[in-house]
């Protein structure tokens, strides 16, 4: 697949799994336009022609339609065969029971958890372009098929992406694969989140704090590189939810 011209647009590339994805897709030599709060200079100085940043609130609604109603997109797909969307950025706060979660906070997931990536894949499933083979991928998390107590806004977000997918593929857009993909734990600034929470708003803190002293969490490196291999894989879509970990075992 990587022999046409491809193209991928990456969300929350400055750190962690974001960056990571990044970085390999544009030493594949897939040209990467990368949305976020911030640029990632590194990257950009490593590659000036092939990366596109644009500083965007992922938070925010209506700045981010704002930003899909200009050409931008439209522009960086024109001339690609195969157009793929990583739907990363996220959050996992507010954490803690119902109660003493804030109206702002829970605004803020919803707006990066599911409006955003949502919007984004209408608009790469209806950019103009030659692109005959679309595929997005929605980072989703084990959170969205198993709750947890302390995180039901971030269990209720990551769910809505996986029913999202399967939703999308009963319109049988012949141009467009979609998966909601759990990439398993990965070593994050959102672990260290997680481990930073109190007990009392995240009980099963504690197992979390085991995964990494115990060496079970995957690096972002690992992790983005399974992700790509996966997406650019005949496998991709063939479901509409899957589990990044079961997939490797089985390639």
């Amino acid at each position: 697949m990587t022999s046409q011209i491809t193209r991928a647009i990456v969300t929350g590339h400055t750190r962690g799994l974001g960056a990571a994805l990044a970085e390999q897709l544009l030493t594949r030599n897939i040209a990467v336009l990368a949305l976020s709060r911030s640029r990632n200079a590194t990257l950009a100085q490593r590659f000036p022609q092939m990366l596109a940043e644009v500083e965007l609130d992922l938070a925010d609604p209506s700045r981010v339609a704002q930003w899909i109603a200009g050409d931008a997109l439209s522009r960086f797909v024109d001339g690609a065969q195969s157009v793929l969307l990583f739907n990363n950025a996220g959050t996992v706060q507010p954490i803690g029971p119902i109660e003493g979660q804030q109206a702002s906070a829970i605004a803020t997931a919803v707006g990066l958890n599911v409006a955003t990536p949502l919007m984004l894949a209408s608009a790469v499933a209806a950019a103009s372009g030659t692109a005959t083979d679309r595929r997005i991928v929605h980072i989703s998390s084990g959170a969205a098929r198993n709750a947890y107590a302390g995180w039901s806004i971030y269990c209720a977000t990551k769910a809505a992406l996986d029913h999202h997918a399967r939703a999308v593929v009963l319109d049988a857009n012949r141009a467009l694969r979609i998966c909601s993909v759990a990439p398993g734990v990965v070593d994050t600034n959102m672990q260290a989140e997680i481990r930073g929470s109190g007990v009392e708003q995240f009980p099963m803190r504690e197992r979390f704090e085991e995964l990494k002293r115990s060496g079970q969490l995957t690096s972002p490196e690992q992790c983005a590189a399974r992700l790509i291999d996966f997406t650019l894989s005949d496998d991709f879509g063939q479901t509409p939810v899957a589990d990044i970990r079961e997939w490797a075992k089985q390639a």
